[in-house]
């Protein structure tokens, strides 16, 4: 009878410390999600070259198209690694479709940083057929707008994977006296 008994409290103990250990794993994998694991939304900024080299008039000639160059730039805060495919970021003035520029497939790495080298093609009979265009011209600054979709999917760990899309819209503001860019932009990761 004693041998029952003692095998019983051994099996209570036994059942005690197991639940004990699987609550303390479920805390420590909701900390994680909470903290490292939580998808944070990459951060996106936009380098135009070529501008020093960049004739006015050829915005003003109506047939030309204009190309500049462009750096994106592309910082993963994540802990999984990103890949996506093929895609195009629009360039919109005041609601009007002025350029387009094509962005290769890539991979992000996880905690790391991408330049994305591109071109945008601009296209100035849509520029200067705009009547907000000219009033632009006169305040010294051309603001222009960029949005672009990136999908493409999430590895964590090699073994975790799930689609994932980017949403990025920046706001531009190219300053025609001192021909300098600055843009600010916005992103949104969703899974």
């Amino acid at each position: 009878m004693a041998a029952g008994k003692t095998s019983r409290r051994g099996l209570k103990i036994c059942c005690a410390i197991t639940a004990i250990f699987f609550v303390l794993i479920a805390a420590v994998l909701v900390a994680l999600w909470f903290t490292m694991l939580k998808p944070k939304d990459p951060r996106i900024s936009i380098h135009l070259e070529g501008l020093q080299n960049i004739d006015l008039s050829m915005l003003m000639n109506v047939t030309a198209n204009v190309t500049l160059g462009t750096v994106l730039t592309v910082v993963n805060q994540n802990y999984g690694s990103f890949r996506y495919k093929n895609s195009t970021a629009y360039v919109d003035f005041h609601g009007d479709l002025v350029g387009e520029a094509p962005i290769g497939e890539r991979y992000v790495p996880a905690r790391g940083k991408l330049n994305v080298t591109t071109s945008v093609t601009l296209m100035s009979c849509n520029l200067v057929m705009n009547p907000h265009f000219f009033a632009d011209l006169e305040s010294g600054s051309l603001n222009l707008t960029s949005t672009a979709t990136l999908v493409g999917k999430t590895s964590l760990l090699k073994i975790f994977k799930k689609h994932a899309s980017v949403y990025n819209r920046c706001n531009l503001s190219f300053f025609v006296f001192t021909r300098s860019v600055e843009s600010i932009c916005e992103t949104k990761l969703k899974m």
